[in-house]
């Protein structure tokens, strides 16, 4: 399934572009004598679950403090995608990194596309995956995934895709049972239409009280595989898997 990866010989690597000094504007570091204001305090406190490596410089946008998968959490994600036929992985929301660096650290990954609207955003994963010493298995994109998909975009030749999209903030905890076509500002149907464009082998990172029912119709094949990650005994999202990375 390895597919082979070309590059323009005069195109600049991801190890070889610039990895800023400093934290781009917005970006602030934390410490016990200037803590964050609520509600990013609650999240402040359990930095070393977001990443082992926090003291070591890792930036985080406002955004990234909510967003950002926990590190056990990325790297059983990475594990499970990467214990198949696959070693090329796009991360179509890769934020500041935290899934994208775990992708990257595993002997399995030959390269990881990582794809973010945001510039800040990708200056911070650079960043950090510099402090995880990944940097050169990485090539970051700015730019709207989906738009990247309707150009035909060589870059995104790979053997699986992975999405970790917005949902909408921390308020999707207010429902029950999250519908997710009300996700913003992708519903769930186009995630996994637009998925299916890239690579019939797939990922969704979704909020753990996901309609499965909803899920089952929505995604495509006869298997599908769907895993709540728990961090301390509690879910922290439902990750669902098509095509061979669905293992049932």
């Amino acid at each position: 399934m390895a597919r082979a990866w070309t590059r323009d010989k005069e195109q600049a690597s991801s190890a070889g572009e610039q990895v800023p000094e400093t934290p781009p504007n917005g970006v602030e570091i934390y410490t016990n004598d200037n803590p964050p204001p609520a509600p990013t305090l609650h999240y402040w406190r359990q930095r070393y679950s977001l990443f082992t490596r926090y003291d070591e410089g890792i930036w985080i946008t406002q955004n990234g403090w909510f967003e950002v998968t926990p590190e056990k959490v990325a790297k059983k994600i990475a594990d499970h995608v990467l214990d198949s036929p696959v070693e090329t992985v796009l991360d179509a929301f890769c934020g500041i990194g935290g899934n994208t660096i775990q992708f990257a650290l595993s002997t399995s990954c030959r390269r990881v596309i990582a794809v973010d609207r945001d510039q800040t955003a990708i200056d911070c994963a650079r960043h950090n995956a510099k402090v995880y010493g990944v940097l050169d298995k990485i090539e970051f994109i700015v730019g709207d995934v989906f738009q990247l998909v309707e150009e035909r975009d060589p870059r995104l030749v790979v053997d699986a895709v992975f999405m970790s999209p917005p949902w909408g903030g921390p308020s999707y905890r207010d429902f029950g049972v999250f519908d997710l076509e009300t996700m913003e500002p992708y519903p769930g149907t186009h995630l996994v239409e637009q998925a299916q464009k890239i690579s019939p082998n797939f990922a969704l990172y979704l909020p753990r009280t996901s309609d499965l029912n909803q899920i089952a119709k929505i995604m495509p094949g006869p298997k599908v595989q769907a895993i709540h990650y728990c961090v301390r005994q509690r879910s922290k999202a439902l990750t669902v898997y098509g095509g061979c990375l669905s293992k049932v």
